[in-house]
């Protein structure tokens, strides 16, 4: 059955996990600044839909990754003492996740936006 009670506590839940992340996460409040400055370059040059929507994937798909990220993080420092070594190694890759589908987002972005800049000069 439905309940609204239950899905704003779920609204609030999210509301707050987010608001922690921005708070402590460097490299989350970066990729959103980013995230919106392409965004708004996006709406100056009037891109087409498909590639707004090509914008806004690539930007969803980094921040989600860094949320993944920054759960990952925690986990694994919780465990940490009675972890084995490859907590360093689980950080990492982590951190590789995030840095290719950044580096992804930028070449998409540079693919969109680029002649659009260009068209400037």
């Amino acid at each position: 059955m439905f309940s609204l009670s239950r899905l704003m506590k779920s609204f609030r839940y999210a509301g707050r996990g987010l608001f922690r992340v921005l708070k402590e996460e460097q490299s989350f409040r970066v990729q959103v600044l980013i995230g919106l400055l392409v965004l708004i370059l996006a709406l100056f040059f009037n891109v087409k839909v498909w590639e707004a929507v090509a914008l806004l994937l690539v930007i969803m798909l980094v921040l989600v990754l860094e949320l993944i990220n920054s759960v990952f993080e925690r986990v694994v420092d919780v465990l940490k003492p009675r972890m084995h070594p490859y907590v360093e190694t689980v950080k990492d890759i982590m951190a590789a996740v995030v840095l290719l589908s950044s580096l992804g987002a930028i070449v998409v972005g540079i693919l969109i936006l680029g002649p659009y800049i260009i068209a400037l000069f």
